[in-house]
């Protein structure tokens, strides 16, 4: 299958008038900033959201935006196989950012979710250290650490994370029935 198409910061910027935004991460990882106007259809819920993407794509063109560009490459892929042409915004919105151009952040109120990325830095690293420090009481638990060592190579050289599909069945990172009902509703309307 052919990679997608990507856009690069500033060619998203000049056409985002004219796009229809499909941010990919999970609900936490979108409220802390996304591109002006995108619409959050997590990942896992692509396949749910096909006639409603379909229907925005008959009027315009479709750009998918994850945090760096993997899981909008899946998504993108996954559309494709549905008849769906699409464009992934190349480094994500860690690129958009960098380049200087503004994320909207909705009020959070006191709660802030962290980015996927961050969550899994912190689930490998105190799984890591948990196989280590119960490696003392007994070396059996040094295969936490093993485990988890092999699970990030695997993810580097797959460009895919385990860890980051389990963290993102977390409720905090689970849409919320409404909030993604809403969302397709805006796409069939957009």
């Amino acid at each position: 299958m052919n990679t997608p198409r990507t856009l690069s910061s500033g060619q998203a910027l000049t056409r985002l008038h004219e796009l229809t935004v499909l941010d990919v991460r999970t609900p936490g990882e979108y409220a802390t900033g996304h591109l002006p106007g995108a619409l959050n259809i997590p990942l896992d819920q692509i396949s749910r959201a096909l006639p409603a993407i379909h229907h925005a794509a008959d009027r315009g063109d479709i750009l998918v935006v994850c945090a760096s560009g993997a899981r909008s490459d899946s998504a993108c892929k996954t559309l494709a196989e549905h008849g769906i042409d699409s464009a992934t915004l190349a480094g994500g919105t860690g690129a958009w950012a960098a380049a200087g151009h503004g994320l909207h952040r909705p009020g959070q109120g006191s709660r802030t979710t962290w980015g996927m990325e961050r969550q899994v830095r912190l689930a490998a690293g105190a799984l890591v250290l948990a196989g280590l420090g119960l490696g003392l009481l007994n070396p059996a638990f040094q295969l936490i650490s093993a485990a988890v060592a092999g699970g990030l190579a695997f993810s580097a050289l797959t460009n895919s994370c385990g860890m980051a599909a389990v963290l993102a069945r977390l409720p905090h990172n689970r849409p919320r029935r409404g909030d993604l009902d809403a969302t397709l509703a805006a796409l069939l309307d957009h």
